[in-house]
């Protein structure tokens, strides 16, 4: 049967019709490290689905390629030695850590305070570095004119980091997260309400029932949580808004303002809260079925019988422990009959036992997902945590910086996690951790019935996440989804001239009412008086 032409070019028309309509221009402004891990897994999606992405990065980037089949980039110049300066200081951290494990509790409180004053260094060191990368970016008018003649849907940015807000911005584009963290704090704290009576500040490490004395340590963590990011970030971040964008540009709005965050857990993992309607729960997108390990991985991993399998990665930023930290491990691992498969890149153990396999790298997803893996021995950084909620595999946490104790802890407490401190960490503590998770079924089961609970949804989280990508591109913003509470100030948000109103009123109509009373009563005395008289 012969087509007619007519048919042809009307099917013609309509395909192309189609391709134009399913593919955006999207700009990612990322932050490095494992927060790109997370960002990849969107930017391979969001390709595969025909966008065309465009990617800025620094020039000594870890992890984020000039070079991709993915994306295109734009190549910005960042200050030198940061990298460097970034592994000396988790070096210094662990050091300060492990330097008041065995002391009094004084010590250990002023542990505390000298790991609080490195990261806020650092992290200062870390934002002024990032604020010149944009100054920079803006000072470059070549680059600043392309950008906007590329004329992009949207921009898609982490912000841990502050230069993908203002980017959007300055284009007037929509603007998507893919959040957790922000610079001014855990995503939820910046723009949703947060009753400080069950929703724990970051880093106390409590759950959603708190104690009196507990809330109170939640609120004094919070006020001091939220002056101490505002130091280390608005120096650096406001003069740029100011130069670029006036002096009368709020800099919290750069934040408040995206159309849609991409929030990177949900309520498997985080305790029951108020939330917003342009929040999107992504938690676990990263997670996948596993894939076959390696054949040499695989016949070690069988190897182990009916015992099973270990698996120990401390995340993409640790491949190394102090030595005698690495000999504790080592030698608790060797008491247990379980074979262990340990990413560790440092000086090998001397009293290595034959059941340990040192690697330089592994597929972490594809061994968690393996049915003779048994516990997983990890930083808690949320990555992993995700993975092992996925596929139902107990934690044994060594918990080293940041928010890793934080994640931990929310495990711990759903019944999944062992904890050990690395600061008291001897192979005694560890192998009766390790145990624990082995061979009380509790903690196996806990973590299936939250894995059940996870995979039971109606739409897997990187299909909603890119949806709501596209749904932004396919609206040009998500405005009508965002609340106007943010462009409110405290006085009006809390309704304190509301209140003030009322009660002026009240007390207006009190005293009328009184002085009425006193009056009346003023000339029924009166009228008495005369009577009498």
């Amino acid at each position: 049967m012969k087509v007619p032409h007519s048919s042809l070019i009307t099917f013609a028309l309509l395909f192309i019709q189609l391709t134009s309509a399913s593919g955006g221009k999207i700009l990612v402004f990322p932050l490095d490290g494992s927060h790109w891990v997370n960002m990849k897994v969107l930017i391979e999606e969001l390709h595969a689905k025909g966008h065309d992405v465009t990617v800025v990065r620094a020039s000594d980037s870890w992890y984020i390629s000039e070079k991709s089949p993915l994306y295109t980039s734009v190549t910005l110049t960042s200050p030198n030695g940061f990298e460097q300066n970034f592994e000396t200081f988790l070096s210094r951290q662990l050091e300060i850590r492990l330097q008041g494990g065995h002391t009094s509790f004084w010590s250990r409180f002023w542990t505390r305070i000298e790991m609080e004053r490195v990261v806020v260094d650092q992290f200062s060191q870390f934002h002024k570095g990032m604020s010149e990368m944009v100054l920079q970016m803006f000072e470059d008018e070549n680059l600043m004119q392309s950008l906007h003649k590329a004329k992009y849907d949207m921009v898609l940015t982490d912000p841990g980091i502050g230069g993908g807000a203002m980017l959007a911005r300055w284009l007037q584009v929509p603007l998507v997260f893919n959040v957790r963290w922000t610079i001014q704090g855990e995503a939820h704290l910046l723009m949703a309400p947060s009753p400080l009576s069950y929703i724990p500040f970051t880093a106390t490490e409590f759950t959603d029932k708190m104690t009196f004395p507990q809330r109170i340590t939640n609120v004094l963590s919070y006020i001091l949580g939220m002056y101490t990011l505002s130091y280390i970030t608005e120096p650096h971040y406001k003069p740029l808004v100011k130069k670029y964008f006036g002096p009368d540009v709020d800099y919290s709005t750069f934040f408040l303002d995206a159309d849609i965050w991409l929030m990177r857990n949900d309520f498997i993992f985080e305790y029951p809260r108020p939330t917003m309607p342009n929040i999107v729960y992504m938690g676990g997108f990263q997670c996948k079925p596993p894939k076959p390990l390696p054949v040499d991985l695989e016949d070690f991993v069988q190897s182990s019988g009916d015992h099973g399998v270990i698996m120990m990665t401390l995340g993409t930023l640790v491949g190394t422990l102090p030595q005698h930290i690495a000999e504790e491990i080592a030698a608790a691992f060797a008491q247990l009959p379980q074979k262990v498969v340990w990413r560790y890149m440092g000086q090998k153990p001397a009293n290595l036992g034959n059941n340990t396999l040192i690697v330089n790298w592994l597929p972490q997803n594809d061994l968690l997902g393996h049915p003779k893996t048994k516990v997983f021995v990890a930083h808690g950084g949320t990555n992993g945590v995700q993975e092992a909620i996925y596929h139902g595999v107990p934690v044994v946490g060594l918990p080293l910086f940041f928010d890793q104790p934080d994640n931990l802890s929310r495990i711990k407490a759903k019944g999944g996690a062992v904890i050990v401190d690395i600061a008291v960490l001897d192979r005694h503590i560890f192998a009766e951790a390790l145990m624990a998770a082995l061979y009380n079924s509790s903690y196996r089961e806990n973590m299936q019935r939250l894995s059940r609970l996870h995979r039971d949804q109606p739409m897997k989280p990187l299909d909603q996440a890119v949806f709501w990508i596209e749904y932004v591109i396919r609206h040009k913003g998500a405005r009508h989804l965002q609340t106007m509470s943010h462009k409110m100030s405290w006085f009006v948000y809390n309704s304190v001239d509301v209140i003030a109103a009322l009660l002026t009123f009240v007390l207006l109509i009190t005293f009328t009412f009184i002085s009425i009373i006193r009056l009346l009563g003023k000339m029924i005395f009166i009228r008495k008086k005369v009577k009498h008289e």
